[in-house]
């Protein structure tokens, strides 16, 4: 950045001499805490949102993981960082400019967290920079692949790549003016562009826009590229020279007759939080599609330029996007980092982890049962543990029902469900056969509501009975019912689950799902439905945890339990997983929990607002962060209560959106044998990883501990891929 004299919130503490390093074992002492609202009890949300970069980041120069996978991890701390600042810091900056002043639970106010953030992003930045330039491109290289400059090709292959400019990349291009006659051109979110300033024999300089074209490959291949292919299955080009820097070098093409001064790349991110006024469905489609174009017009939040960019070039850029000097990165190497995942998807198999192939359990595999899905489910409850378990059974599940003469009736939460979708085509077939069809798609699911758009229309055209939520609420809940007859009754078959019904993420990400039976979580489901579609008054359940009705009250009412048993000197331990932990009331029953000896395992990938290991108030609670492969994101809640343990699994995590302002669903695991699973080989596994696990510490810094002396080496994600097959006969 250019510049910043902020200081975080650990370096205020630290002045104020009021964080204390007690000696091992005895945590970290705070000065005078009086109570447990404290705000140096806190950590500032979006400063551990950015330390979650950090663990990414290790990923990416984490030598032990395949190089193309190095570079994946490196281009999704680029995305996260481009939806950090479209969202959070976009949100900062409108607190800002209205004045707001209120603080959070740590005690930062907005302007505050913008200093503290600049100065963290921008060392962030320099890192990342760091492991690409002096770590991967040179382990590219020796791998045999080749990203070249345009000075560095030789006659033949320049000859070449002017050919495929010409004839491919030319006619694409549209170079804009700036001057008295041609206003600024719009800069459009998240594009990268070539700033150019050129110059006619005489004259003084004009600026110019040249934006790359998304639509286009990145990575352009040289036709012939020097020295032996790489990898089975590749392709014979293993040399590369990315897209922007072919356009830069025939800039003279598109302004003929002028002379190219400089070029330098630029990336501007934008605010893009959607503003939607919610009154009726049909006005909730309609201002959802507005919302999304206004966000393409949204306030400027960052601009990333190339090091080199001289300052008059800048100050141009500046003054027409109208920034401050505080939200310009300075990026050293190929902006934006997310450009990266094209390295990443090149076809060398040996450069990536090996391939995934996720298992059918035997008893829903219909190649090795004779009977169907819902005979299976209608035997016992079955728990799928995904990317490990496949997704296939619950596709299989909505075909099934599609064409079943007994299924009555299908109704389903849609959040994420992506492009090309076999869960949206098997509803549009049911809805053909004649079944009754209900889906609830959450249009605000953000950065996915064009596609949900495109799904939302498609159902309602065929006539399935579309609901696009409700007001002031986000439908962030995973549920599936099917309801068929059964000889003379009426049965209820429920999926439930913590991830989007989207094959694509369930690939990507660990979750979990459970098909069952059960007719209290049957008729809870059918109240769900009703709540979402309709009208109802209903303030509980029997055992669903629905937020915003009872989910925030009972679960807070289990951590009391959980106290009290403690207490009573009975068995007491709380183990949470989940993506993050922000809500400031729960983190203080935690507190209180620890203070009375409940001891408390806590397994969070991304953001934790909770102090572990400070004295008097959390010695008792432990931090675990696991990142690796898969993106962990599956949550799961479990209370020893007293010895008669309790296991609840959803789609909520511990955030006050989660708890207050979306419908979530958080359901009870109940089969024995499938919540011994869970604690046993999920749980247990996860907190005794010792490969990809860091513990965090009272200031929120995660350390990757070394595999203690006489133990092996446990990766809990290569583990579950080694054993889930076999794992089956005990779920």
């Amino acid at each position: 950045m250019v510049s910043h004299d902020a200081k975080t919130k650990v370096d205020l503490e630290a002045e104020n001499n009021d964080l204390v390093d007690m000696s091992p074992g005895h945590g970290v002492e705070i000065a005078n805490l009086e109570s447990l609202e404290d705000p140096r009890l806190y950590i500032n949300r979006e400063m551990s949102l950015l330390a979650f970069q950090w663990r990414v980041l290790e990923e990416a120069q984490d030598e032990r993981n395949p190089l193309l996978e190095r570079y994946r991890f490196l281009s999704i701390v680029g995305s996260n960082m481009d939806e950090f600042f479209m969202v959070r810091v976009a949100g900062l900056k409108r607190q800002l400019e209205s004045g707001t002043q209120k603080a959070g639970a740590d005690g930062l106010k907005p302007k505050e967290q913008l200093e503290a953030i600049g100065q963290e992003v921008n060392r962030l930045l320099v890192h990342a920079q760091q492991c690409l330039k002096d770590d991967l491109t040179p382990a590219l290289r020796e791998a045999g692949i080749k990203i070249l400059q345009h000075e560095e090709l030789t006659e033949e292959q320049k000859a070449d790549v002017e050919q495929i400019f010409l004839h491919k990349i030319h006619p694409v291009l549209t170079p804009m003016a700036f001057d008295p006659g041609h206003p600024f051109p719009h800069i459009s979110n998240l594009s990268l562009n070539l700033a150019v300033l050129i110059r006619k024999t005489s004259g003084e300089a004009r600026f110019a826009r040249v934006k790359i074209p998304d639509t286009l490959p990145q990575l352009i291949p040289i036709t012939r590229p020097a020295g032996k292919s790489i990898g089975s299955g590749h392709s014979e080009n293993n040399t590369f020279i990315w897209l922007d820097d072919l356009v830069t070098a025939h800039l003279d093409t598109l302004f003929p007759g002028m002379n190219i001064l400089e070029a330098h790349p630029f990336h501007v991110t934008r605010d893009a939080e959607v503003e939607i006024q919610e009154w009726e469905a049909g006005d909730l489609l309609e201002t959802t599609e507005e919302g999304i174009r206004q966000r393409r017009f949204g306030d400027v939040v960052r601009l990333q330029v190339d090091r080199a960019m001289p300052a008059h070039v800048l100050d141009i850029l500046m003054t027409n996007l109208q920034i401050q000097s505080h939200d310009v990165y300075l990026v050293e190497g190929h902006i934006p980092l997310t450009s990266l995942k094209h390295i990443a998807s090149l076809d060398v198999p040996e450069l990536k982890f090996p391939h995934l192939f996720p298992v059918v359990p035997n008893i829903l595999n219909p190649d090795a049962q004779d009977d169907d899905e819902f005979t299976a489910i209608s035997r016992r409850d079955i728990l799928l543990h995904h990317p490990y378990d496949s997704f296939q059974p619950v596709v299989n599940l909505l075909n099934k029902a599609a064409t079943d003469p007994s299924v009555l009736a299908i109704k389903m939460t849609l959040y994420r469900v992506g492009k090309n979708s076999p869960v949206v085509e098997a509803l549009l077939r049911a809805m053909e056969n004649g079944k009754q069809v209900a889906v609830v798609v959450e249009l605000k699911a953000r950065f996915d509501e064009e596609s949900n758009i495109e799904w939302a229309r498609a159902l309602e055209n065929e006539g399935v009975h579309v609901v696009y939520g409700l007001i002031g609420l986000k439908i962030h809940s995973k549920v599936l019912m099917i309801v068929r007859r059964v000889g003379d009754s009426i049965k209820r078959f429920v999926h439930l689950g913590t991830g989007n019904y989207n094959p694509v993420t369930a690939h990507l990400y660990t979750d979990l799902g459970l098909f069952t039976c059960d007719d209290s979580i049957g008729a809870d489901t059918t109240d769900l439905f009703n709540y979402l579609t309709g009208y109802s008054a209903k303030t509980d359940y029997a055992k669903l945890m629905v937020a915003p009705i009872n989910l925030r009250r009972k679960m807070e009412g289990l951590i009391e339990r959980e106290i009290a048993h403690c207490k009573d000197g009975k068995s007491s331990h709380i183990i949470f997983k989940m993506n993050s932990l922000v809500d400031d009331k729960i983190i203080r029953l935690l507190y209180q929990a620890s203070k009375a000896g409940v001891k408390i395992d806590l397994i969070v990938r991304g953001i934790c607002c909770l102090r572990p290991g400070i004295k008097n108030v959390s010695e008792n609670i432990r931090v675990v962060s696991i990142l690796g492969r898969f993106l962990e994101h599956s949550r799961v809640y479990y209370f020893s209560n007293g010895g008669n343990e309790e296991i609840y699994v959803g789609s909520a995590d511990l955030m006050p959106r989660n708890l207050d302002r979306r419908v979530e669903v958080v359901f009870p695991v109940e089969d024995p044998g499938l919540s011994n699973y869970i604690k046993d080989h999920l749980l247990e596994i996860y907190l005794n990883d010792n490969v990809r696990a860091r513990i965090m510490d009272a200031d929120g810094h995660f350390t990757r501990l070394p595999v203690p002396e006489g133990q092996e080496p446990l990766d809990c994600q290569r583990h579950f891929l080694e054993t889930d097959a076999a794992s089956w006969a005990d779920r």
